[in-house]
C-alpha cells in the first residue's frame, strides 16, 4: 500500500492494469488497496474508460513521513550527502535523521541505521536563503537584482545591483550557478550562487528567452569549454597510445577510448588549445602516435622545439 500511495502521489493518471504490473499484484488487489486508502481518508478518484484508472485528488492531506523502503534509503543517503552538496544546511541535516527515524517501523530503522559513509566536505558554501530566492525568481519569471562579490570575496554593495532575468539554477562539480540574461550586459551570464546577495524586492515579470544551447546543463558545460552552444572542446585530437585500454580508461576524463589490441588503444581528447591536447596525452607517460588533425601535428612540432630550447645549457 505504501508503494501504491507513492505511485499515486505522482501527478498523472494511473490505469489499473499499469498499477497492477508495477506492484506485481492482480487488478483486484489494486482495487482493494485503493478502497483501504480511501477508508484512511485519501481522496482517490476513479477514471472512466475501458481500462479504468486512478488519480490522487489535488489537495489530499497526506500523513507525514509515510515512506516506502526505497524512499527511506534515499532520504538517509541524501541527508548524509549534505556536506558535499555545498548548501549551508549541515546542522539541520544532522538533526533530521533522528526526527525521521522516530516514525519509521523497526525494519526501516535497521536499514537506515546501516547506511554510513563519508565524503569530502565542500568548502564553497551557499546560503540556503540565496538558493531559495534564486529558485523562486526562476520559477516565477521575475527579474532578480543582486550584489555580486568579486573573485577575492569582497562585496560590491557600493556598485549598482546586477539586474538579471534568471533562467535556471544549476549544480555542477560541487558549485551552484545561476544562469541568467544580464539586462545591462545584454547577454547570457553565469553567476556563482555563493557570491550572490539578492536584493528585495524582486523586479517585474519577464518572458523567458530561448537559450543558445539545448538546456541549462549543456550551456554551462559548453561555457566551461569555451563554447556557448555545444558541450565540446575547441581543440580535439586523436592518438594511438602504447598502453592497454584498461590502464587508460580510469584517466580518460570526458575523452573517448577504443581498444586496438592488448597493448595499445586509440584515444580522443579535447582541451582549450592544441598544446593542451598534447599535455593530456603526455600525462600517460607512454609512446604515442598522432592520428590527427594537422593543427595538432603543427603544435607538436612547435612544442618539440620549445622543449629542446628549454634543455639547452644556460649561457
Amino acid at each position: 500500500m505504501l508503494t501504491l500511495l507513492s505511485l499515486l502521489q505522482t501527478p498523472r493518471d494511473w490505469p489499473g492494469h499499469v498499477l497492477a504490473e508495477r506492484l506485481e499484484v492482480s487488478p483486484r488487489t489494486v482495487r482493494r488497496d485503493v478502497d483501504r486508502l480511501r477508508e484512511l481518508g485519501y481522496r482517490i478518484g476513479a477514471l472512466k474508460g475501458p481500462d479504468g484508472g486512478y488519480r490522487l485528488a489535488a489537495g489530499s492531506e497526506l500523513p507525514p513521513l509515510l515512506f516506502d523502503d526505497d524512499q527511506a534509503v534515499a532520504i538517509a543517503v541524501a541527508l548524509q550527502s549534505v556536506p558535499s552538496s555545498g548548501i549551508d544546511i549541515d546542522e539541520a541535516a544532522a538533526r533530521a535523521p533522528a526526527t525521521v527515524r522516530q516514525v519509521m517501523p523497526s525494519r526501516l530503522r535497521h536499514r537506515v541505521d546501516g547506511i554510513r559513509f563519508t565524503g569530502a566536505e565542500n568548502t564553497i558554501r551557499v546560503d540556503p536563503a540565496v538558493l531559495e530566492a534564486a529558485s523562486a525568481a526562476v520559477r516565477d519569471r521575475l527579474v532578480l537584482r543582486f550584489d555580486y562579490d568579486s573573485a577575492t570575496g569582497t562585496a560590491s554593495h557600493d556598485q549598482p545591483a546586477r539586474r538579471t532575468e534568471p533562467h535556471a539554477v544549476v549544480a555542477r562539480e560541487g558549485r551552484w550557478y545561476l544562469l541568467a540574461w544580464d539586462l545591462d550586459a545584454d547577454d547570457w551570464r553565469t553567476f556563482r550562487l555563493d557570491r550572490v546577495h539578492p536584493r528585495i524586492p524582486t523586479g517585474p515579470s519577464f518572458a523567458p528567452r530561448p537559450l543558445p544551447a539545448a538546456d541549462a546543463q549543456t550551456y554551462l558545460a559548453a561555457r566551461s569549454k569555451g563554447s556557448s552552444t555545444e558541450d565540446r572542446w575547441p581543440c580535439t585530437g586523436a592518438f594511438v597510445i602504447d598502453l592497454p585500454a584498461r590502464e587508460v580508461a580510469p584517466w580518460i576524463g570526458d575523452g573517448t577510448l577504443e581498444e586496438i589490441d592488448d597493448g595499445s588503444c586509440r584515444i580522443t581528447v579535447g582541451s582549450w588549445s592544441w598544446t593542451g591536447v598534447l599535455a593530456a596525452v603526455q600525462r600517460f607517460d607512454a609512446a604515442f602516435t598522432i592520428v590527427g588533425p594537422e593543427p595538432l601535428r603543427d603544435a607538436a612540432r612547435t612544442l618539440s622545439e620549445r622543449l629542446v630550447a628549454a634543455t639547452a645549457p644556460a649561457s
